[in-house]
């Protein structure tokens, strides 16, 4: 029995819908899988001891994924369910002893393992072998329509190869859309040099490709699909396993992954993991674990659904890749609210499918809990193979050369004195004219989920400023296209388009205006709570304390 309030449950729970608003939403994963994984080991516990808590909106009882407004929505045949997790041997071990637990003796009980591509899950629909609908898991219940973009994706074939007989006369194949590590790199220095923001990794890359309304650009991009499952089928009985199933969608023509095995029995799947895990890095694409799937379809009537995931696979969650390094140097970023945060400058090391010079050191109560000194030898990993991280410093290999890293007094942008508030770990710097202030703060201002200026990157950005063309917000409505071609990343129809996006932004709601002026300890929650409460920044204005008070989550 946990020792958890309900206060704190509720707590719990909206920390990690925010999490997944950033996963599934932004495409932005705010923490590491494992931590989220941690969060999510953690409310099933409490949820287990306290049933009488758990409503229908947890997260435990849901998908993070919402529809995308400018695709239409559509009903699943079948729910598009997420897959449960195991962490070790002994995890999985008692995934199989809960199989055993609940299958019927009387038939065979193999597995099949295959590799768990780190993209989209994508559901496609073949009547009489011709491809009609193409879905996104979305909220598991009803997905967005992106048919057009599928038709642009390797690995989706048009039409079924197989002979007409084999094929039911509607079939809905589920796979995963993923983006190649070469083709994720071509990708991101393609938009480097245009001026465009990069993505942060190649399952991002693949979610925004996906949700693009231009199809041309969506087949430039290079997506991949790979089958892996079965949704709706009109004929039952038509696969026996997901062997059977397998060697059925290798004769239509679908792409399949090439490491698929089929498994006698638990030991010989664990067995198939730890030597997939041991081969990852040389991989051509990312993946984050093995799945693992009783093969036989009459066992997984007989062991059905939780409200989340199938009683009948697992997914074999491979520890994040570490590879040992140095710490060159430490540079201070300053960001939007003058938080100057440190960054370790790194000797260049090639882990889980990129090369990383540089990682966070977030701020000094990190640096001192690490013990981190210029000079160190330290472990790196890629937190959820995303986020580059720190874990632990070799102070064995010491050689007795390495620097104590000191807090700047300066800000290293605008040489004002740098200040900490009592309570808080971060320094600050309070100039509102800073040059990195201002610059982090115009990036947020244009991003996607502020005033979505489409075109204003942090290159572009850069530019502006270089140029004095813009000092804050308000000049950026000022901008003429005479002042835009003079910017080497906006000749022409690139300026065009800049000022057709910035024109676009002056009708963004009140909430997305609020949010895009980045006033401390206002994310997109708090100002979307905030303008449902005045409407105006005229009401805002005339509020007392006692309004803002009274408004949730502000």
């Amino acid at each position: 029995m946990t020792s958890e309030s309900k206060e704190n449950y509720q707590k719990l729970v909206k920390l990690i819908k925010r999490h997944n608003r950033a996963y599934y939403q932004q495409n932005k994963p705010s923490i590491p899988d494992d931590e989220y994984d941690a969060l999510i080991s953690r409310l099933k516990t409490v949820e287990s001891d306290h049933p009488e808590w758990v409503t229908a909106d947890s997260p435990t009882q849901t998908l993070g994924e919402v529809p995308d407004k400018n695709f239409r929505t559509v009903p699943h045949k079948v729910p598009m369910l997420s897959i449960d997790n195991t962490y070790s041997d002994d995890e999985f071990l008692q995934f199989d002893q809960r199989v055993r637990k609940l299958h019927d003796p009387k038939y065979p009980l193999s597995y099949v393992t295959e590799l768990k591509l780190d993209g989209i899950s994508l559901a496609l629909h073949y009547s009489k072998g011709k491809l009609v609908q193409a879905l996104t898991r979305g909220d598991g219940k009803s997905g967005d329509d992106v048919t057009a973009n599928a038709r642009q994706i390797s690995g989706i074939p048009e039409n079924l190869t197989s002979s007409k007989n084999q094929i039911p006369d509607y079939l809905e194949v589920r796979g995963e859309v993923y983006i190649r590590k070469k083709d994720f790199l071509d990708l991101n220095r393609d938009r480097e040099e245009s001026g465009s923001d990069i993505f942060a990794n190649p399952r991002n890359a693949a979610a925004g490709t996906l949700k693009l309304l231009d199809s041309d650009e969506v087949k430039k991009r290079k997506l991949q699909f790979s089958a892996h499952g079965i949704g709706f089928v009109s004929d039952g009985n038509w696969f026996r396993s997901f062997d059977h199933l397998y060697k059925e969608y290798e004769k239509m023509g679908l792409t399949l992954s090439s490491r698929y095995r089929h498994c006698a029995n638990a030991a010989d799947a664990l067995k198939a993991c730890h030597e997939e895990l041991l081969t990852r890095s040389e991989l051509p694409f990312d993946v984050d674990g093995m799945v693992v799937k009783v093969n036989e379809v009459v066992h997984h009537r007989t062991l059905g659904f939780t409200a989340k995931s199938p009683r009948y696979m697992v997914a074999y969650k491979f520890p994040a890749e570490r590879k040992v390094t140095q710490v060159l140097s430490v540079d201070y970023q300053v960001g939007r609210t003058g938080i100057v945060t440190p960054v370790a400058n790194l000797t260049p090391v090639f882990i889980s499918g990129s090369t990383v010079s540089r990682s966070t050191l977030h701020n000094f109560d990190e640096i001192k809990r690490l013990d981190v000194k210029i000079g160190d030898q330290v472990l790196l990993e890629k937190s959820g193979d995303i986020i580059p991280k720190i874990v632990m410093v070799l102070s064995d290999r010491r050689t007795g050369g390495e620097t104590v890293i000191h807090p700047p007094k300066k800000c290293p942008s605008c040489k004002a004195e740098l200040t900490k508030t009592e309570g808080e770990v971060a320094i600050r710097c309070i100039n509102r004219s800073c040059p990195s202030v201002l610059k982090a703060g115009l990036i947020h201002f244009a991003s996607r989920k502020a005033m979505d200026i489409e075109g204003m990157g942090d290159a572009v950005v850069a530019q502006l400023l270089d140029k004095g063309l813009v000092k804050s917000f308000a000049d950026i409505y000022e901008l003429k296209k005479e002042q835009l071609v003079e910017l080497e990343l906006c000749k022409d129809k690139k300026a065009d388009k800049l000022l057709a996006a910035i024109e676009k932004s002056k009708a963004q709601s009140f909430s997305r205006l609020l949010y895009a002026l980045g006033i401390n300890n206002i994310g997109e929650k708090a100002a979307y709570m905030i303008a449902q409460r005045f409407g105006n920044f005229e009401q805002l204005f005339k509020a007392s304390q006692e309004d803002i008070d009274a408004i949730p989550e502000v």
